[in-house]
């Protein structure tokens, strides 16, 4: 079978197009169809392969194999049969905003530290980008802004398809060994790189470039990148939250981060001074609490934190024997702690867990875990 005719070559922009069923034959979960010619392109230097339709049919992916696309369908085509093809367009101009924005980031990246590109991938929701050497968060600020400049300044975005001669003296950005032709995606003084991917024809249709995060990878960083609608829907959903944040706590939107910030501290405040009130609450709950019995055990649900913890060193500091405290209720189960001064209080672990199938463990002073049961199954076994 002859290599398929790659419509998006010729012409990224190409939306429809005829062409001929050549073979379908039946794959794992659907159809893989070869046509003559396709606008579709597959799957290849870190982008996804087209969506759409051939004919009712829908293409789910597509991907080449030794010059051969193949179109995932999910219902079969006639061999011989002409097809009308559409490309979900809204989806493949988004990824070529994307793709052509990695190219601006990693051309400014790659000429002003010299690092590689040394993976990307453009996943559903972000772009992401690894290269191998270290940014600073003021870098990435400036990188965004040289990128942004870059598509402000609506460059022409050249797809080049050089001899041998002329390839040997140019350089440019690769990130393997290529066989045959060599096509470079060229956007002038920002990069020069090979790819066989479309691209937008101007980086002006990229509208916005918007780095979002960064983190250490592999002894460099991995970018977080959002271009195109995507940056737009982010910002849409950033402002939306922004507003409501604002509302709430009657503030400006630009000024969130110092209220948020005062209200952090507020609270901060309020949990020692709640923490505080705890404890000398715990004091005055031990004192009512009739520690006579072999194991003083203890049921309450408003427990939480080291409360449990706390009362029973309050039972046991007041001559205790042995002390249970049960955090929770008979419906979701109980967090437990059990601690003797004098005793070794791993044997009665073990009969929670024989009966309860309770996860813990501890010391001979102290065990805790947690289990499911009710108050009275346990004080019974007490």
């Amino acid at each position: 079978m002859t290599d398929t005719i790659k419509l998006f070559y010729e012409n990224a922009y190409i939306k429809e197009f005829d062409a001929e069923v050549l073979s379908c034959e039946k794959d794992k979960d659907g159809y893989k169809v070869v046509l003559d010619r396709t606008a579709f392109f597959p799957e290849g230097g870190g982008q996804y392969g087209d969506i759409g339709y051939l004919g009712i049919a829908k293409v789910l992916d597509t991907k080449e194999k030794t010059g051969i696309v193949y179109h995932k369908t999910d219902i079969a085509l006639e061999a011989g049969a002409m097809v009308h093809g559409v490309i979900d367009w809204e989806v493949r101009f988004e990824r070529m905003q994307q793709h052509s924005g990695e190219h601006i980031i990693s051309g400014i990246v790659h000429r002003r530290f010299g690092y590689d590109n040394v993976g990307f991938h453009l996943g559903a929701d972000y772009c992401t980008m690894d290269f191998n050497g270290p940014i600073t968060k003021e870098e990435l600020k400036e990188i965004e802004m040289e990128a942004n400049r870059a598509v402000f300044a609506n460059l022409s975005v050249n797809t080049l398809y050089p001899d041998k001669d002329t390839l040997d003296e140019m350089t440019y950005r690769s990130k393997i060994e290529i066989d045959g032709q060599v096509r470079i995606i060229e956007i002038p003084g920002i990069d020069v790189c090979a790819c066989c991917a479309p691209h937008v024809a101007s980086t002006g249709e990229i509208g916005l470039i918007k780095l979002v995060d960064m983190t250490n990878y592999k002894g460099g960083e991995r970018i977080n990148m959002l271009s195109g609608i995507r940056a737009l829907v982010d910002y849409q959903i950033k402002q939306e939250n922004a507003k409501y944040i604002g509302n709430l706590l009657c503030e400006k939107e630009n000024q969130i981060g110092d209220a948020v910030g005062k209200m952090r501290e507020e609270q901060i405040r309020l949990k020692q001074s709640v923490s505080e009130l705890q404890k000398r609450l715990l004091v005055y709950k031990a004192r009512d609490i009739d520690i006579s019995e072999q194991i003083v055990s203890v049921f309450d649900g408003a427990l939480s934190g080291e409360a449990p913890r706390e009362l029973m060193n309050l039972l046991l500091d007041r001559g205790a024997k042995i002390c249970a405290i049960f955090a929770g209720d008979d419906v979701c189960g109980y967090r437990y702690v059990i601690g003797s001064r004098t005793e070794d209080v791993r044997s009665i672990n073990q009969k929670l867990k024989e009966r309860f199938s309770a996860r813990g463990g501890g010391k001979p002073e102290m065990v805790q875990g947690s289990l499911t049961g009710t108050e009275s199954d346990i004080k019974a076994l007490f």
